[in-house]
């Protein structure tokens, strides 16, 4: 494990990061920057290394969007198979982070919903939880394994499913606003919300099938600015940072 990992406690036992595409490509372009990358991978390792059970769930819009192939070309690819184009771009995202955690000592499992039995395992909650159980990172690819279905989604189904204590949306900005904080300065950024003023208004969170799912569940939800170095350790050790989305208080550090 990392040397330079921090020494406090968490306040959480269990976490579900959700890491978009974009998180792996710089700002404004595609494709795997190893950086960002790196960079990533440094900061779970140090979460890792204070005993938290980690599970990743990552997109692949940075390789490859189903949603915009289709709008280009509806009349050449069909949209399930666009679908399962994106589903797949999602494992070479899964490769790069589980290589880069594993070069900096933490013992790690890429999962996937669609069969890839050469390069990962599928997915079977109870060996995903036995994984947890022995400190292994889970890296979770290929969203449910269904077309129509976001990555946000299967975060949503897999929180739920492994009993993760919160579900960490990784975001470009510090939180959730009232309106896009890059085209309107006047946004305000909210601490907290529950789950009817996200639905109510339309809140830019997640999509609104997972919002209803970790309502349901009772799943919060932490949307955070993980371009800030260093912030992912931040959230898991309690700090108030983002927006706390759900019905409980957001609980500090030393649980």
């Amino acid at each position: 494990m990392d040397p330079n990992a921090p020494t406090g406690k968490a306040a959480f036992r269990r976490i579900l990061l959700k890491l978009s595409g974009e998180s792996f490509c710089r700002p404004g372009e595609g494709g795997i920057s190893v950086e960002e990358v790196s960079r990533i991978a440094r900061q779970i390792s140090r979460i890792a290394a204070l005993g938290v059970e980690v599970g990743v769930v990552v997109g692949g819009g940075n390789i490859l969007r189903g949603a915009q192939l289709i709008s280009r070309g509806a009349d050449v690819i069909k949209e399930a198979t666009a679908h399962y184009m994106g589903m797949t771009a999602t494992v070479i995202n899964g490769l790069a982070l589980q290589d880069a955690l594993e070069s900096m000592g933490c013992e790690t499992r890429l999962m996937t919903t669609i069969h890839m039995n050469e390069i990962a395992e599928p997915f079977i909650r109870r060996r995903a939880l036995s994984h947890l159980s022995k400190g292994r990172i889970i890296v979770l690819s290929t969203g449910t394994g269904s077309p129509f279905v976001t990555t946000d989604t299967a975060a949503a189904l897999r929180g739920k499913e492994l009993g993760v204590d919160v579900l960490m949306k990784a975001t470009r900005v510090d939180g959730v606003y009232s309106a896009d904080p890059e085209k309107n300065p006047h946004a305000v950024l909210y601490e907290s919300l529950n789950y009817d003023q996200v639905l109510r208004d339309e809140l830019k969170v997640m999509d609104m099938t997972a919002i209803g799912m970790c309502m349901e569940n009772r799943l919060p939800i932490l949307v955070f600015n993980f371009k800030k170095e260093g912030n992912i350790e931040r959230v898991v050790c309690g700090e108030p940072i983002g927006t706390w989305v759900g019905s409980a208080t957001r609980p500090r550090a030393g649980l």
